[in-house]
């Protein structure tokens, strides 16, 4: 088979960045800017969220929360937030916390892993809300999450992926994810924002920090919020968010390869919002991008097996798969009830078998005119490889550098894509 030429290419992607040597800075000068220090006494124990997403710099923000707290006396310690991630384990979810970096000797503050929660109340639809029990016993909490669109809804009511959430879902451990989830899509996009709303009525909530990421995932925005205000600024963020959020150069494509899919990259392995895909029963698919075929090569260490989102492909390769832990996985994908997100796709030996399956696929394509892309994750769309059938559609876009001239794919020894270069 005849394969298509590609050429690498370079979104020029922009968005404020917070360099890292100003994060701790920074931190210090929201929670100061919104008179924290009135609200902190000597001896407080306050709890820090922390969740399993893959948030640019998260432990380095948590770290100067913590820093900050410790200088005005307080005791802050950090709990995981994120529903049933980790296999729904303490244990596990303490692993996930690691794989980005937030531990007892980096952030200066205990990790008090728990899935015990304290039954605080119930909304105006009787909707039991639960929340994590260490948080619920301690002097104040303080809800540190990135804002963002979500993978599986677009809300009418401003709250999609964030702080809201994390007081809800996150900090509501495996029983409210489970509550919520069994609404299917009304109950984390209609029931959670309720949720949150009689979590911040009942918590000890001091303030929120809300974290917005560039088109690049780098940190663009900290802000520290008052606990009565997280509603509403939170929504006016998410906007901020949307209009940074990256693409790809093109709306139709037959095949995109996706080299890692994994949660430190979307709560959904692959971001639904990049690749045009919902997969959820009784929802539409977004309407655009349109892919014909998507290839998932392989899972990222960070997800520690868990590979929610293989669904979203429709091949994949034998050393994705051997890496999946099905516990981890199914604790995930039942909790959220999407299960169409876990179902294992066309296993092949290695890429260039997925993609020749593919190709052959792609009825009235030759091969080597086929509409390619391939990227190293949905989360990072800087620089990519598309086929050469594509320079005409964004040769004159300002936007993008075409870097070099086609070339013939390049496989390894096994059968796999070579490393990229760029």
């Amino acid at each position: 088979m005849e394969y298509p030429k590609v050429i690498i290419i370079k979104q020029k992607l922009q968005g404020p960045m917070i360099a890292v040597a100003h994060i701790e800075r920074t931190v210090s000068e929201e929670m100061q800017r919104i008179g924290m220090r009135s609200h902190i006494t000597p001896g407080m124990r306050i709890a820090l969220t922390a969740g399993s997403r893959g948030i640019a710099n998260i432990h380095l923000i948590i770290r100067a929360v913590v820093s900050q707290l410790k200088e005005w006396g307080a005791a802050p310690f950090i709990i995981p937030a994120m529903g049933s991630h980790g296999g729904a384990t303490a244990g596990g979810q303490i692993e996930v916390l690691h794989g980005y970096g937030v531990t007892e000797a980096f952030c200066g503050a205990p990790i008090v892993s728990s899935m015990e929660v304290a039954h605080i109340g119930s909304t105006l639809a009787g909707v039991a809300v639960y929340t994590d029990q260490h948080a619920w016993e301690a002097d104040g909490i303080i809800i540190i999450g990135r804002i963002k669109v979500h993978t599986d809804f677009q809300s009418p009511h401003g709250f999609e992926s964030g702080l809201m959430k994390m007081a809800a879902i996150g900090m509501g451990k495996h029983k409210q994810a489970l509550a919520l989830h069994h609404h299917g899509v009304i109950g984390i996009r209609d029931m959670m924002p309720e949720v949150a709303k009689v979590v911040l009525e009942k918590a000890n909530i001091l303030c929120g920090i809300g974290i917005v990421e560039n088109a690049l995932e780098q940190t663009a925005l900290i802000e520290a919020i008052p606990s009565e205000l997280i509603p509403v600024r939170e929504a006016e963020l998410l906007k901020l968010s949307a209009t940074y959020m990256p693409s790809l150069p093109v709306e139709d494509l037959d095949i995109l390869m996706v080299d890692h899919i994994g949660k430190n990259y979307s709560g959904t392995g692959m971001d639904t919002n990049i690749i045009g895909r919902v997969r959820i029963h009784g929802v539409d698919d977004f309407d655009k991008p349109r892919i014909k075929y998507v290839i998932a090569g392989d899972l990222s260490e960070e997800s520690h097996g868990n590979a929610l989102g293989i669904g979203l492909a429709d091949l994949t390769t034998k050393r994705l798969f051997d890496k999946i832990d099905f516990q981890k996985t199914n604790e995930n994908v039942i909790t959220s009830t999407f299960l169409h997100r876990a179902m294992i796709p066309i296993i092949l030996d290695n890429d260039k078998e997925a993609l020749t399956a593919a190709l052959k696929a792609n009825w009235g394509v030759k091969p080597e005119q086929a509409r390619f892309a391939r990227i190293h994750s949905t989360l990072h769309l800087e620089h990519l490889y598309v086929s050469e059938s594509l320079i005409p559609e964004i040769r004159q876009r300002s936007d993008i550098e075409i870097m070099g001239a086609p070339e013939r794919m390049s496989f390894d020894e096994q059968g796999n894509f070579a490393s990229w270069h760029n």
